[in-house]
């Protein structure tokens, strides 16, 4: 079983417009909402793939009443810690004219101490029975830093983690698995430029002597590269059919190197049923919303390159 947990899911709103006119009176196409943020994302992902799984999470007020009744309609089974602080919203805004999308991001809502404690509590008693963790998405204010490092040491699982700069860091000292943070990301954590390849290895490495097993880094539609302690890999990403909603594509790869993990496979195709299925997600309007079957197909378009690192 894989267990996705963090602490900050998010009520999703999508609206389409024709084109955004800034300080002009905008009128949406068409609204959707549904459960999201990267905990919520990468725990749907998995149970589309077909792989058994449970997420963790928390939740408040009207948002958070329809964040469990989403995830309870997509058959996923949850745990959720009940908060007085109520559950974030974000809107994702996308111009079919340009085919921009722009995200509004609501910071997660800071939580009390009781609310950590209890979810702390009920992480780790799920957590006994998973063979894989995804631990993903940024703390809410007020969280220690070395709260991620807590959630590891109490499991003692196999983790991916999609988290960045001190919480990462302080993340690294439990062997994790995998971290898989883009090259932003990557550059903000290691504080140096990952603008070439060098820079990137310097990178890989500086994670991987910290304590990383695997680190997977992407760039939006660029080329993933990989490394593990023995090899290191360049993938060339497949082509979607189309893009309908980019939102959700590094959740869904973090799932499917959750599954890929939990079934057995090495680092190349571990990264490639990632990679497929953050394609996959491209494909469909409401995040991690994937086909199975069409994450598999792409993930066998994914081109591989050993590098000489």
């Amino acid at each position: 079983m894989i267990l996705a947990a963090g602490l900050s899911p998010a009520w999703q709103q999508i609206a389409d417009f024709d084109q955004l006119r800034p300080g002009e009176v905008n009128r949406a196409t068409q609204v959707h909402w549904c459960a999201s943020g990267k905990v919520l994302n990468a725990a749907i992902a998995v149970h589309r793939l077909g792989a058994p799984c449970r997420g963790l999470s928390v939740a408040g007020g009207p948002a958070g009443h329809s964040l469990r009744a989403d995830m309870q309609a997509e058959g996923v089974a949850m745990d959720w810690v009940e908060t007085t602080a109520p559950s974030r919203v974000c809107t994702t805004i996308r111009e079919t004219g340009p085919g921009r999308t722009t995200e509004l991001v609501e910071n997660a809502p800071a939580l009390t101490q009781s609310d950590l404690e209890t979810f702390l509590k009920v992480f780790e008693q799920a957590a006994a029975t998973a063979d894989v963790l995804v631990l993903s998405g940024s703390l809410p204010a007020g969280t220690p830093a070395d709260f991620y490092r807590t959630m590891l040491q109490r499991a003692g699982k196999p983790a991916v983690l999609d988290i960045r700069g001190d919480e990462l860091i302080h993340a690294l000292e439990c062997c994790p698995r995998v971290v898989k943070p883009n090259r932003e990301e990557l550059a903000a954590t290691v504080d140096h430029p990952v603008d070439d390849e060098e820079g990137l290895r310097q990178a890989v490495r500086a994670l991987q002597e910290r304590g990383a097993e695997w680190v997977v880094i992407t760039d939006g539609a660029g080329p993933v590269y990989a490394a593990s302690p023995d090899e290191a890999w360049r993938f060339e990403p497949a082509r979607p059919r189309e893009l309908v909603n980019p939102i959700g594509c590094g959740d869904s790869l973090a799932a499917g190197l959750a599954v890929g993990i939990s079934e057995g496979r090495g680092l190349v195709d571990a990264v490639r049923l990632g990679m497929g299925a953050a394609a996959a997600n491209l494909e469909n309007l409401l995040p991690a919303r994937l086909e199975p079957g069409r994450a598999e197909a792409l993930a066998a378009a994914v081109q591989a390159s050993p590098l000489a690192w």
